[in-house]
């Protein structure tokens, strides 16, 4: 199963299926819809309120159920089950957005919360799966080709989004708001079309003494509580988390906050759609031959000039007076940000056990939703105190320094003990469990 290129291809499309809800859907189109359509009749404040409680709400439900639910699965070898429900509650959601006329703001938050609770849950299993599609040899090259097909598959569909909403005449439609309403529509389609390789060519493998469904629930919770505890003794896998809260934390804050800052410096609306394009197809072949430069230089060193590089970008961002200047930041951030992302999913498999892969990226994903939580409050009270937005974004290169410095303690050998002892510990726990 692993290394098959067929189950390496499947499994990287799912990347380029979901990309499109979170390009056209998240950082696109339901932001700017929300406010001048579903709650155009609320002020401006209050929108901004409601679409950031729906925000909360996904990240703080998921971030709960992530390891929990990556125990269960990991217990009954349930991860495409899983993975099936999560992509199906966010295609339904994503396409009901058609229906919700002007002024439904409740429903267009209810159906955006199960959307991106869809969208961020199937990815804790999605993830999960990658060691069974990749041997240790090749987990750093597929991880980077499934965040590069995510990029150039999301920006593909962004772009005819963009073209749609831009020209509606052109499609076929009326207006703007028929455009957009049929690209939460076209974003459905293609997750859905494009998640059936997946399920296909990909087999989950079944670990021994894998559970029914009741006695899963049952034996995942419990296996979580005892896996949150040994964190304790997996120490470096608590140190890499640690170090991926904080750098990452900095890498969405930059991605969530760009378009803010770029409008608050005075830069067009349309200015802005076009870097958004730009990073996208940028970081398509540069996750991908980010790969190579882990294989030469090692994947903890890569990441760490991924994490330079970001401190460089908060810097040029800081000095940026010109549209141009931002266009040649969005170049430089897609050069970093896919690769950044995939190999610090593929370092994470070597530091945790297979056979408890969904439960560990349960944590992963978790402290993932965490994230852009520090940043953009450390942005913000930067910008009030000081009166500046160049001293606002400067000031996130404290987050890639402690992530840094936690991700330099991080040792892979020290790691492997640890393993080791995990591994024999859980063993003796099932023994006593099947006894009893």
């Amino acid at each position: 199963m692993q290394d098959s290129r067929k189950a390496i291809i499947a499994w990287s499309l799912y990347d380029w299926a979901n990309s499109a809800f979170a390009t056209t859907v998240m950082a696109g189109f339901f932001p700017i819809f929300f406010s001048s359509y579903w709650s155009a009749a609320q002020s401006a404040q209050q929108s901004t309120f409601y679409l950031g409680l729906a925000n909360s709400l996904e990240a703080v439900f998921v971030a709960i159920l992530a390891p929990i639910l990556g125990s269960i699965a990991d217990k009954g070898s349930f991860k495409k089950r899983f993975l099936i429900f999560f992509t199906f509650l966010g295609c339904v959601m994503t396409g009901s957005l058609w229906f919700v006329q002007a002024g439904m703001w409740p429903l267009a938050v209810m159906f955006y919360i199960l959307a991106t609770v869809g969208f961020s849950g199937s990815l804790i299993f999605y993830d999960a799966l990658l060691p069974a599609v990749a041997s240790p040899k090749k987990v750093d090259f597929v991880s980077s080709l499934g965040y590069g097909l995510g990029y150039i598959g999301g920006g593909l569909l962004f772009l005819v989004n963009v073209l749609m909403y831009l020209n509606p005449s052109w499609f076929g439609f009326v207006d703007e708001t028929a455009a957009v309403k049929a690209a939460f529509v076209t974003v459905a389609i293609w997750w859905t079309v494009f998640t059936i390789p997946i399920l296909v060519f990909v087999k989950e493998p079944i670990f021994a003494h894998a559970k029914k469904s009741r006695r899963a629930v049952r034996d995942g919770l419990r296996q979580f509580l005892i896996t949150f505890r040994a964190l304790r003794d997996l120490k470096v896998v608590g140190i890499f988390l640690l170090a991926y809260w904080f750098y990452i934390d900095g890498v969405d804050t930059i991605i969530r906050m760009a378009v803010d800052y770029g409008t608050a410096i005075g830069f067009p609306a349309s200015s802005l759609i076009v870097a958004l394009l730009i990073t996208q197809f940028v970081a398509f072949p540069s996750a991908i031959a980010y790969n190579v430069l882990g294989k030469k230089i090692g994947v903890k060193r890569a990441l760490l000039v991924a994490i330079i590089a970001y401190c460089l970008i908060a810097i040029l961002g800081y000095f940026m007076s010109a549209v141009w200047h931002f266009y040649t930041l969005a170049c430089i951030i897609g050069l970093f940000q896919g690769g950044i992302q995939a190999l610090s999913r593929s370092y994470y498999t070597r530091l945790i056990p297979t056979e408890f892969s969904a439960e560990f990226f349960g944590f992963y994903n978790m402290l993932g939703k965490f994230a852009a939580i520090i940043g953009p409050i450390l942005i913000g009270v930067v910008t009030l105190t000081t009166g500046s937005n160049r001293l606002g974004i400067l000031s996130i290169i404290i987050l890639f320094i402690i992530g840094g410095i936690l991700l330099l303690k991080v040792d892979e050998e020290e790691g492997a003990i640890s393993l080791d002892s995990f591994r024999t510990s859980m063993a003796a726990k099932e023994l006593e469990r099947i006894s009893d």
